[in-house]
């Protein structure tokens, strides 16, 4: 199981809680009820917070990826297959497409190339 890192994990009702920062996680057995369902040990502070959430449901979310993260990792990796690809367009395609259809795959391709460098 691995916790990701610097990414806000709602505990519910407006409470959030760095996931690099959660030292345990507690469910909440006697007096359990709307509002009370688990104790959240955090770094640095003696009592724990208590969370509305159930604890799998908090786990859960310290565990796995925020969705825009895999999302952007997809991204990338279309981009990257795009420029394979692109590498494997003849130059009279590239000039036929840019001259006549407006498609310019050489500026496509080094703008794809800036865009993964970035990352």
């Amino acid at each position: 199981m691995h916790i990701q890192s610097s990414v806000l994990v709602p505990l519910g009702f407006g409470k959030y809680v760095r996931s690099d920062q959660v030292t345990a996680i507690i469910p909440i057995e006697q007096d359990r009820g709307p509002g009370r369902r688990t104790f959240v040990g955090v770094q640095g502070q003696a009592d724990p917070i208590v969370a509305s959430r159930a604890e799998d449901s908090i786990v859960r979310d310290l565990v796995q990826e925020p969705r825009e993260v895999i999302q952007s990792r997809q991204q990338q990796q279309i981009l990257r297959d795009l420029l394979m690809d692109l590498a494997n367009v003849n130059p009279t395609v590239r000039r036929i497409s840019r001259d006549e259809g407006s498609l310019d795959l050489d500026r496509l391709e080094h703008r794809i190339r800036e865009v993964l460098e970035d990352d």
